[in-house]
């Protein structure tokens, strides 16, 4: 059996090349979880939630805020490609490392194929001469040569990419605050209207809200990715608290601030699962052409929560296989100097194909193998976060006595906000166990992550056995 190290035993030097730069690591914060699931999803918040959909969207956000801190802490004192996974190993013992790890590594593919999916829809829709499976085509094998060279090109593809879309919420947060004003052609000041008719603020009372966050709860999953990413800068520790720091108030002040603008700016009730409510802002505050406007928006969204989540299910599994938790064949680097080398090739291919695998099955049984696969990890995000919770609360005892000057980011009011973080995301997994569109995903989560825990045991008793 091997028990976990002491998080202050020093660990080999990274294979990895540093190719990361600050301005990445910042925007890659910034910009990996503003996707799909903000620019359409928050519609089905709205439409359950009503104005109070701002109560939901503060709520998940500050639960994501504070898991993010809680990582940030121990990934500038720990800084590893496997983040929480290394963090959880230390702290938990070796079953919680490998756990979290596969998990993890399993969520980030399934959600790969619906992100590559729902992109080739969109292209199809523009170019429907090229099927939406060669789309699909075209969009893994580029951003698989992307990941297969330099990390300093997911860098760059993954700056833009969030440049893109934060310059779209600004653009639509001021054009919102001057509609709300009638600083614009033809409107008139909104006041607070519709913030409180059609109902009121809480128009389906405090159970709305709650319906809300287990509605817009999984759209912050994403923010992870800045830690496995900052052990491949220069200086890991300095990079991901500043990553952290900038990264958890701006996304609340974007996701917060949309959604204040458009039940503003529109009734609640003009809102409906499944379209964008950004396109219906634009579109009542006489923005030519918002629907396709907003439609390349997404497009360049998918795309990078695709780029996103194939660099962090090769990191992964790489450590997972550094830690003797993975195929030890997926240890191989590519060579070159500076930048250039230190790139987990075998890693990004292992992820990749079953990325195929996976993409194969959506395009092909959509409603039946793959759903149940979606199903399966649909509430791993939350275990994922609960342990992650759990490692923070046992490491930051023992960096105290052992490393004191290795916390440069700490948890706010220590252990209190952690107990309580935990305590919510118990709540939010029992909520959902009542609500029966969710119901499934829990269940077939849970059974998932018990299948991991039972191979984590067995693999357990018998290095047991042979030692």
């Amino acid at each position: 059996m091997h028990d976990a190290p002491p998080p202050t035993e020093p660990r080999q030097p990274e294979p990895l090349a540093h190719g990361l730069k600050q301005r990445h690591l910042t925007m890659l914060g910034l910009g990996g979880v503003i996707g799909a699931g903000l620019f359409v999803g928050s519609g089905a918040g709205i439409a359950v939630a009503g104005p109070a959909i701002v109560v939901s969207y503060l709520i998940a956000g500050g639960l994501a805020m504070l898991v993010m801190r809680m990582l940030g802490e121990m990934s500038a004192a720990m800084p590893a490609s496997g983040s929480f996974s290394v963090h959880a190993e230390r702290a938990l013992g070796r079953w919680a490392g490998f756990s979290v790890g596969w998990l993890y590594w399993f969520l980030l593919v399934i959600v790969l194929a619906v992100e590559a999916t729902a992109a080739a829809t969109i292209a199809h829709g523009w170019v429907p001469a090229v099927a939406q499976w060669a789309w699909v085509l075209v969009f893994m094998v580029v951003f698989t040569v992307a990941n297969l060279t330099a990390v300093k090109n997911f860098g760059e593809f993954e700056f833009w990419f969030a440049a893109l879309k934060v310059a779209a919420i600004v653009l639509f947060l001021v054009l919102g605050l001057l509609a709300i004003f009638g600083l614009l052609p033809d409107t008139e000041p909104v006041g607070l209207t519709n913030l409180t008719g059609q109902g009121g603020f809480l128009p389906n009372g405090w159970a709305g809200v709650v319906s809300g966050v287990l509605t817009v709860a999984f759209a912050f999953g994403g923010l992870e990715v800045v830690t496995i990413a900052a052990a491949e800068t220069d200086d890991p520790a300095r990079a991901v608290g500043r990553a952290v720091r900038s990264a958890v108030v701006r996304i609340l002040f974007f996701y917060v601030g949309s959604m204040l603008v458009i039940v503003t700016v529109l009734p609640w009730t003009a809102q409906q699962a499944g379209l964008s409510p950004y396109v219906k802002v634009l579109d009542a505050i006489g923005v030519p052409s918002a629907g396709q406007i907003m439609n390349i928006v997404v497009f360049v969204a998918l795309l990078s929560a695709l780029n996103a989540n194939l660099y962090g299910a090769s990191r992964m599994i790489f450590s997972l296989a550094e830690r003797g938790e993975g195929p030890r064949g997926l240890l191989k680097v590519s060579g070159g100097r500076g930048g250039e080398g230190g790139v987990p090739r075998r890693a990004v291919l292992a992820s990749v194909a079953f990325g195929f695998v996976s993409v194969l099955l959506n395009l092909k049984w959509p409603d039946s193998v793959f759903l149940y696969l979606l199903n399966s990890v649909g509430a791993v995000l939350l275990f994922v976060w609960g342990l992650i919770a759990a490692s923070q609360l046992r490491l930051r005892r023992r960096i105290e006595r052992e490393a004191p000057e290795a916390l440069t980011l700490r948890m706010w009011f220590f252990p209190w906000l952690t107990w309580l973080t935990l305590v919510a995301l118990v709540a939010v997994l029992v909520l959902m166990l009542t609500d029966d569109v969710a119901r499934p995903q829990v269940l077939w989560s849970a059974g998932a992550t018990g299948l991991m825990l039972l191979v984590a045991l067995a693999r357990e008793v018998r290095d047991r056995r042979r030692g």
